[in-house]
């Protein structure tokens, strides 16, 4: 998994500067239509773009990790989803499913402190460490460090006899 998350992440890195580049083309060149085209004042789409554009790349890069947390969290909080996110958002080694668990139960959290805890550190270091290693290459280690951090908890619950499931990474 880790070495296909890194191999995936230096192609998007790949692809993601290529766009900029042409972006950047593309930008300079329709820069004189928008000083012609009369500006909507009071836009909400325009408040969250001007928001969205003042956030570092490491913050635009978490908002995405912190809103699949929440939409997890959400969906713990709804009763007929609870057989499905035991299944597969929790890690469990007597389970069936033993593979989707170490990549999911990542992103799954059951109380709101643990994971305001945990979105407002990943908060907090986003832009250091983005700026270091590139969005593509931090989500790769996030994944890789959630999936590793199951298995060992696997061999762990193995070693102590222990099988209860868990959430998060």
């Amino acid at each position: 998994f880790t070495g296909s998350a890194f191999g995936s992440a230096a192609i998007w890195q790949y692809e993601s500067l290529k766009s900029r580049v042409q972006t950047y083309f593309e930008e300079a060149r329709a820069d004189w239509m928008d000083k012609m085209r009369p500006q909507k004042r009071g836009d909400f789409r325009k408040q969250v773009n001007i928001w969205w554009n003042n956030l570092t790349e490491g913050q635009r890069t978490v908002t995405g990790i912190i809103a699949a947390n929440v939409f997890v969290f959400c969906l713990w909080r709804l009763p007929g989803m609870r057989r499905i996110m035991f299944t597969y958002f929790t890690s469990n080694p007597a389970s069936r499913a033993l593979c989707s668990p170490m990549l999911l139960s990542t992103f799954s959290h059951f109380s709101l402190f643990h994971m305001a805890a945990n979105m407002y550190v990943l908060w907090s270091f986003s832009s250091s460490i983005v700026s270091l290693l590139g969005c593509e290459q931090f989500i790769a280690v996030y994944l890789s460090a959630g999936v590793i951090s199951t298995f060992v908890s696997y061999v762990a619950k193995m070693a102590t006899g222990r099988f209860e499931p868990s959430l998060g990474a």
